[in-house]
């Protein structure tokens, strides 16, 4: 069992293709891991063991047909709980969803099942994806595999740290703020912020629809691609979709190189608040960037210091705006039916009782920002300066092919440390707001341990708009000068559970 599951996707796929191993045997190997070690990590809201074995199943006799495979068919995937699922739980991590069982499939959940992925199951989060650090999600945290006591990133920690603790080879993520990067920078692993409307939405529960973004969790680049390559591409479903062939982030992260590339250094993603040894970290990556050939550019984008402030404007008021549908009339939870209320006092009940504090903090803070007489001062002021974003992103990249930085300020903070200090908490999203704020792509994937705590350091690439193959290329050559660094992939490092 140890052998299946530190193997990368890429081997397994063509473990399974060769015959060398089944389907089946890959997915017990990791439900069994599951069942050892998830009570200790509370990775997973829904283990769907029937479903994932007669998935993988249907792989073993797809090959003794002598049918081709694809790339990923066969290998076990970890799906965050905010992509519908025909048939079992989709809960957004918050009580007000508790036991909906969705009547249909994302599109993202449809393109898993028809490249023969094998879902095992559904992944904790932060409520409705509001949170840097999974503590916010009704069922209980997720411990960090390299230390059960830190947090494992938000709102995808369950994606990460199912990652991390070798519970399955790939996961799928959202990213509103950082919700992909932010927790494979704490985790050691990988994870890819899509351009926006690269991956359809549709049937994933909106938090923020001008920001949402799913896309690939993995423990290498190549492993990201492959996912990538399965879930993107244009959807008629979703109206925001871009209806463009999908950049060739395999080939890009097959050929990784940045030789003769630009990097960009912003000056404004370093100063007070950034760990010693995140900063440490990430000079190194910059240092290794120039070895490796790249000219490093400094750049300066004055709109970034107004991003965390603009997000949060703009995601709250977007929440408030996508959560109205939760009333406790048409599905979910139901409180105060009893004959004695009025379906105002039903809904009032429903959602008092169903969401979280941080779901409730920014639906009022979104309500405000979009009230008559506060909207142009809050909200209109907001979107002004996320065009100021994209305009400084556009500038930077007129000189530059990507841009590098820590994908956050510190390394994994411990479970509780910030949980009465909401504003401590937003920080950890410093670095990642913006591009979700102007819709271009971005990687993180691990450039080493911090000194002082030993635990794993996130750098970020970001690339323009529908330019996701340069964060591949990029990321391949960084990740291969690190193993050839350090003889391992930096994750092998991660205490055994």
């Amino acid at each position: 069992m140890t052998d299946i599951i530190k193997l990368t996707a890429a081997e397994t796929a063509a473990k399974i293709a060769s015959g060398e191993l089944t389907a089946v045997q890959v997915t017990e190997a990791h439900l069994a891991r599951i069942e050892a070690v998830d009570e200790k990590v509370h990775a997973f809201l829904h283990v769907d063991r029937e479903g994932a074995l007669a998935q993988a199943r249907a792989v073993d006799e797809k090959r003794a047909r002598g049918e081709k495979l694809g790339p990923l068919a066969g290998v076990p995937l970890a799906l965050k709980d905010i992509f519908t699922t025909e048939g079992i739980p989709t809960t957004v991590g918050s009580k007000i969803l508790e036991g909906w069982i969705p009547p249909y499939d994302a599109t993202l959940t449809k393109r898993l099942k028809a490249a023969d992925v094998v879902i095992l199951g559904k992944t904790n989060m932060d409520e409705f994806a509001m949170g840097s650090s999974t503590e916010n999600s009704a069922y209980g945290p997720t411990g960090n595999p390299w230390d059960l006591t830190k947090i494992p990133g938000g709102s995808g920690g369950g994606s990460s740290a199912a990652l991390a603790s070798f519970q399955a080879p790939l996961a799928i993520g959202t990213d509103t703020g950082g919700s992909i990067r932010q927790p494979a920078a704490v985790t050691g692993t990988v994870g890819v912020k899509p351009t926006y409307g690269a991956v359809s939405r549709y049937g994933m529960v909106a938090f923020s629809s001008s920001l949402d973004q799913g896309g690939p969790c993995a423990r290498t680049v190549l492993d990201a691609a492959l996912l990538h390559e399965v879930i993107a591409g244009h959807d008629p479903l979703d109206s925001t979709s871009i209806d463009e062939p999908v950049p060739a982030v395999v080939e890009a992260a097959l050929g990784g190189s940045v030789e003769g590339m630009r990097v960009g250094v912003v000056k404004q993603f370093r100063g007070d608040g950034y760990q010693a040894g995140v900063i440490q970290r990430f000079d190194e990556s910059v240092a290794l960037l120039k070895e490796l050939g790249a000219e490093i550019v400094e750049l300066d984008c004055p709109s970034f210091d107004l991003a965390l402030s603009a997000y949060y404007l703009i995601a709250p008021s977007e929440c408030s705006s996508n959560l109205a549908r939760f009333d406790g009339l048409r599905y979910g939870l139901r409180t105060g039916d009893d004959g004695t209320h009025s379906a105002e006092e039903v809904t009032s009940l429903t959602r008092e009782a169903g969401f979280g504090p941080e779901v409730k903090r920014r639906i009022m803070l979104g309500t405000y920002a979009l009230s008559s007489g506060y909207y142009d001062a809050y909200y209109g002021s907001a979107q002004k300066v996320r065009t100021l974003i994209k305009q400084d992103f556009d500038k930077a990249f007129d000189k530059v092919d990507v841009i590098v930085s820590p994908t956050t300020p510190t390394t994994a903070f411990a479970i509780g440390e910030r949980a009465d200090d909401p504003m401590a908490m937003y920080l950890a999203d410093l670095c990642t707001i913006p591009t979700n704020l102007a819709g271009n792509a971005a990687m993180s994937l691990p450039c080493g341990l911090a000194p002082e705590d030993n635990l794993p350091v996130g750098l970020q690439i970001i690339a323009p708009v529908m330019k996701d193959d340069r964060l591949y290329k990029v990321g391949a050559a960084v990740e291969a000068a690190f193993v050839e660094k350090w003889g391992h992939p930096l994750i092998e490092e991660a205490p055994s559970l």
